[in-house]
């Protein structure tokens, strides 16, 4: 039973994590029509800048609550600077082309950018896990878990519902949806439609920089870690539906589930069963789960 328990815990606890990086990769999908190949060194970076900024940190005596604040710091700092660098230095003179060009194109991206996170911080792995054992542990039933790993937990749920809501209620919310539904009508209508594919393309980078950032003080930072996540991130948008908000929250939980459930009692089949999960759903309901609205033009 405990060993129940502990898949579970882990499941919610690793689709979390997963949210906070796929969904980045959804809104940019769902505004710009690009699967983002290089949306996992996004997530590397974030995860290289607030590893920096943590050494930094602990290393002046400062107290550990404000790590929280300075990886958020992190974050915003690595996907703005690296989602406008790529939006506006190569993607949006890509407007229009065709979807496989603009897949390749953002694999190339995500190798040059591996490259040069080598150069600037070198190929040696970087840890800074002091925030995980500074918030102590939290009793879940019979079993003990990091305080930290809730903490994710609940920046998945303030990310995922900020999202929402703007999307939903406010004003320029609605601009952005008007984008994504129709960007040839939204030009007419005078919304700046380049803006706000720059704009969302930022959010979304800063997004997947916000995963690496949490990631950072619980693993080693080394070369390659973007890699590790591409597989997982897609097997969410694509079970999901591309481009869909509440899609990629049920991909990410169908995901993060199979996974643990993989860990804990089927180890050998634990990158198998998301392969399988996947082409299952593919099989079914080739669109994914909850597919983003199309609309048919005549």
């Amino acid at each position: 039973m405990n060993a129940f328990l502990g898949a579970v815990i882990d499941g919610i606890l690793y689709s979390a994590w997963l949210f906070i990086i796929a969904v980045g990769l959804t809104l940019i999908y769902g505004v710009m029509k690009i699967l983002n190949m290089a949306h996992g060194t996004f997530y590397a970076i974030g995860a290289y800048v607030s590893v920096t900024l943590l050494s930094y940190w602990f290393a002046q005596g400062l107290p550990p609550a404000g790590s929280i604040p300075v990886m958020i710091v992190a974050a915003l700092i690595a996907g703005t600077i690296v989602g406008l660098v790529v939006e506006r230095g190569v993607l949006r003179f890509l407007a229009g082309r065709d979807p496989v060009v603009l897949l390749l194109v953002t694999y190339a991206l995500f190798l040059i950018l591996e490259d040069v996170v080598k150069l600037i911080w070198g190929v040696d792995p970087w840890i800074a896990s002091d925030p995980v054992w500074a918030f102590g542990n939290v009793h879940l039933g019979p079993l003990v878990y990091p305080t930290y790993n809730l903490i994710i937990v609940v920046v998945a749920i303030i990310s995922g519902g900020l999202l929402t809501w703007f999307l939903q209620f406010t004003a320029k919310g609605k601009m952005l949806r008007a984008v994504i539904h129709d960007p040839e009508a939204s030009l007419a209508m005078g919304i700046n439609v380049s803006r706000w594919k720059m704009s969302a393309f930022v959010v979304g980078s800063i997004l997947a920089a916000l995963g690496g950032a949490f990631t950072a003080p619980t693993i080693s930072v080394a070369p390659g870690m973007g890699v590790e996540v591409i597989v997982m991130m897609f097997a969410a948008v694509v079970i999901g539906g591309l481009g869909s908000i509440p899609g990629t929250v049920v991909g990410a939980l169908i995901v993060g589930f199979v996974r643990s459930l993989a860990v804990h009692y089927w180890p050998e089949v634990e990158v198998f069963s998301i392969y399988a999960v996947m082409a299952i759903v593919l099989a079914l309901r080739p669109q994914g789960l909850f597919p983003g609205v199309e609309l048919r033009k005549i």
